[in-house]
């Protein structure tokens, strides 16, 4: 029986065509709503609808422009009136629309329409294409798909977005607004039950300190506490004087209103400071402006502090056993420290006005960080890193139970009213079993990735310059520890950096692509216990090293690391060596101090701790293992899956591009080819069978079709005897090819190549079993059987003598040597 894959909608960032003022809660029942799900299209998050009223699959014009999909003239156009109430619409144009949901991937014909209900309508055609099977009660479509079985489900609840007749779009509103004297426009939020639960949980400890959790900050200065913000300068340097910006007549009046508001709340004064640096404004989101200081002259000459900063990492390895999480925000918190008395001056500032300096610390200044971060470290020493963390002005409240977390909570909520700190209200969120802190998701299944901040790499566009890799590697860089082999997929496009001129090859977008769906279906790291013991899988491959550390089978962190030129040249064993010891060296905080298990798939490696002697490089790898204590164990490589897919098919890419002068070749060879002409006229109308045209290139299933030319011999070639392959047999081979490439006679013809490959019969000799050894008799006395065996291509000496003779005594195993002439 065939197994069934449920495909629900895919989760993203919806694109938007046109913004809506009213968003309604879906009525749970499917007894009314027609089907709507979410698709992917070209790398954005579509709604889709299946509709079997619809005599044609549709597919937005609006996201036809948006996404800059090609079209091509509709074969027969014709006019609808049933889209577009007001008037007729004429199709002329049709898309061919390649979009996934989850694993299931389609290309259709779509005719170009204007329409607001949905980005893409699959209609009667794609229904009738795919033989579909809809269940009315459960609204869900079933069909077959490469041989397998497909359930499409429709949204859920939380998701859909109502059909309503009362929906008002934004150019309507304008519409009517225009023609009105005034207006009023009502926007419906859906309310989050589960935060409202959360904090009604612990609503009655917040109304105990109002004075903490204040909407404003008090009209006055901080108290003198003893973490205070001090400026140094350096010995000897210029005090500088820059004069002030030229600003708009509206930007003068609103930097003076806030240098007001300043004044009258007491954190800054007149100065007559000969240290002076220019004030401006900053606009906000919302259109309004924000002043800032450009403190650039003053930070040169400042003696920098050298305060650590806790390392995001560490902060939540303390999390283990935490269900239970409060989230906690400074209202303006460098605002509520004060300048150390006497340094004032050096924060002075001018505008048109005048010179002021300030009495609290202001932001911009180079040490201002490491300040907040001394306070925050002071004020809640009594419970850091026991049920309380701190980073700058998130402070993040942890507890294994709720009856804990209240206490917890309290108890950092005197701190905070005993030290005079206020709290942003708005910004907190409280006893949440998950919530997002620092870019990730918390919770008691372990750490994830926060999807709002890693839409922005699902979404980036593929680079055009240096500038473009740079800035999208160090992006997804961020959440690296999530991905398996992170070094060794970004490998093609690090590669790009080295070279003198920019130039995106194939290798490089697959690469690009890789890298956002790994992003996009990230795993959930566990929390490491440091009760339990650690376990380490090491892998390494000729692009790089991978690691996974683990405990009780669930990944806690991922390691990878590209290999440079030199060690890519390393023997095997120094390779899975090399591997060992920067998974240690990078995991040494969790490793240094407990045991643990370190396993490994190459064999010789179980015995380094027993070798005599040691190379050079192997003695110094093996003086940094020796701080460790841990079992290492082997596992076959097809056990030690995780580690040991170290993206091997970028290396059999690599290898054909140094080869082949590219796969663009073969796009023209489709239309005459034997094997695949007709099936290639057939997949220009759509689809056939497993059959399928993508970028120009014909496949048949995921695997790349291959016509009839010189590259069969070559991808052959590489599969049995390239940098991948050590001369696999036939059936390895065979497997090897069959992941990216097919071509009908493929088993034939690998099976003919290695069977008249001559390094392989040298080397693959078959021998018959030479039967039992017979041993030689034991001599009775000395010097009656001996032995002889020859020393030859020795360096020739003066008397003309190249060779040994080495004859033995078999009873006394005494030995006599004489020189020879090797003569033949």
């Amino acid at each position: 029986m065939t197994e069934t894959t449920v495909i629900s909608a895919d989760e993203g960032s919806l694109l938007v065509l046109r913004r809506l003022l009213s968003s309604h809660k879906e009525d749970s029942c499917q007894r009314h709503s027609i089907f709507q799900t979410r698709c992917t299209v070209g790398g954005k998050v579509c709604q889709m609808i299946i509709d079997s009223g619809s005599c044609e699959n549709v597919v937005s014009a609006t996201m036809v422009s948006k996404l800059e999909l090609p079209t091509v003239d509709h074969p027969k156009p014709y006019t609808l009136s049933w889209i577009k109430k007001e008037n007729e619409v004429q199709v002329s144009k049709r898309c061919l629309v390649s979009f996934s949901i989850g694993n299931y991937a389609e290309q259709v014909w779509c005719d170009v329409v204007p329409m607001d209900a949905c980005h893409l309508l699959l209609g009667r055609p794609w229904k009738f294409d795919k033989k579909t099977v809809h269940d009315g009660k459960a609204n869900t479509y079933s069909f077959k798909h490469q041989n397998q079985r497909i359930m499409l489900v429709p949204l859920q609840e939380s998701t859909a977005v109502k059909a309503s007749p009362q929906l008002l779009t934004r150019s309507l509103f304008l519409k009517a607004f225009r023609e009105a004297t005034f207006g009023f426009a009502l926007v419906i939020l859906a309310t989050n039950e589960a935060q409202t639960n959360e904090d009604t949980v612990v609503r009655d400890i917040l109304e105990e300190y109002p004075d903490v959790l204040s909407s404003v900050l008090p009209s006055r200065l901080p108290p003198e506490r003893q973490i205070q913000h001090a400026v140094e300068f350096v010995p000897g340097s210029v005090i500088p004087n820059r004069p002030a910006y030229q600003l708009r007549p509206e930007e003068q009046a609103e930097l003076k209103r806030q240098v007001e508001e300043l004044l009258n709340k007491g954190f800054i004064r007149h100065s007559v400071s000969p240290c002076a640096v220019p004030a401006l404004l900053v606009p906000k989101r919302d259109g309004s402006y924000r002043m800032c200081i450009d403190s650039r002259a003053v930070n040169k000459i400042t003696v920098k502090y050298r305060f650590p900063i806790p390392r995001i990492d560490d902060i939540f390895d303390q999390l283990q056993g935490a269900t239970i999480f409060s989230k906690l925000d400074l209202r303006s918190g460098y605002h509520q420290i004060r300048m150390r008395p006497g340094d004032e001056w050096k924060t002075a500032f001018k505008t048109h006005d005048g010179l002021y300096k300030w009495l609290i610390m202001p932001f911009g200044l180079t040490n201002a960080p490491s300040t907040f971060m001394r306070l925050m470290n002071h004020v809640l020493q009594p419970f850091l890193y026991k049920f309380v963390i701190a980073y700058f002005d998130d402070v993040l409240v942890y507890s294994a139970n709720l009856q804990d977390h209240r206490i917890h909570l309290r108890r950092v909520l005197d701190l905070f009213r005993e030290q005079q700190l206020f709290i942003n209200l708005e910004k907190c969120q409280f006893a949440a079993s998950q919530i997002t802190f620092l870019g990730y998701q918390l919770s008691a299944e372990g750490l994830k990735i926060d999807l709002d901040k890693v839409e922005a790499v699902r979404s980036w566009p593929v680079p055009q310059s240096f500038t473009d890799i740079r800035r999208f590697h160090g992006l997804a860089s961020f959440y690296r520890r999530f991905i398996k082999d992170f070094s060794t997929i970004a490998a093609p496009m690090t590669e790009i950096l080295r070279a003198n001129q920019f130039e995106w090859n194939p290798a490089a977008q697959t690469s690009f692509e890789e890298l956002k769906q790994r992003l996009s279906s990230t795993p959930t790291l566990n929390l490491p216990d440091f009760d339990q013991a650690f376990e380490v899988e090491c892998d390494a491959s000729n692009v790089g090293i991978g690691a996974v550390l683990t405990q009780g089978g669930h990944p806690i962190a991922y390691f990878s690391e590209k290999l440079s030129d030199a060690r890519r040249k390393y023997s095997t064993y120094d390779k899975e060596f090399y591997a060992i010891v920067r998974a240690l060296q990078h995991w040494s905080h969790y490793l240094l101090s407990n045991e643990f298990v370190l396993f490994s798939d190459h064999e010789a490696l179980r015995y380094l701790c027993h070798q005599k002697k040691l190379k050079a490089r192997h003695a110094k790898w093996s003086e940094s293992l020796s701080a460790f204590h841990y079992v290492l164990k082997h596992k076959a490589g097809h056990h030690n899956q995780v580690a040991d897919a170290l993206s091997r098919r970028y290396v059999l890419l690599q290898t054909l591009q140094n080869k082949v002068i590219g796969f663009e070749v073969i796009r023209d060879l489709y239309t005459e080819d034997a094997d695949f002409g007709n099936i290639w006229q057939q997949c220009l109308q759509g689809p056939f069978n497993l059959f399928h045209i993508k970028d120009g290139y014909l496949f048949f299933k995921q695997r790349m079709c291959v016509p009839n030319c010189s590259l069969r011999l070559t991808l052959i070639s590489e599969s049995h005897e390239g940098n991948l392959a050590g001369h696999f047999g036939r059936e390895k081979t065979i497997e090897l090819l069959c992941e990216n490439f097919f071509w009908p006679s493929l088993r034939k013809h690998v099976g003919r190549f290695v069977q008249n490959c001559q390094v392989c019969k040298r080397a693959k000799t078959t021998s018959t079993n030479a039967g039992l050894y017979t041993p030689l008799p034991v001599p009775s006395s000395p010097w009656v059987e001996i032995s002889i065996d020859f020393v030859v291509g020795l360096p020739r000496t003066q008397r003309n003598k190249d060779s040994i003779m080495v004859v033995v005594d078999r009873f006394s195993m005494k030995k006599k040597k004489y020189s020879l002439t090797f003569t033949f």
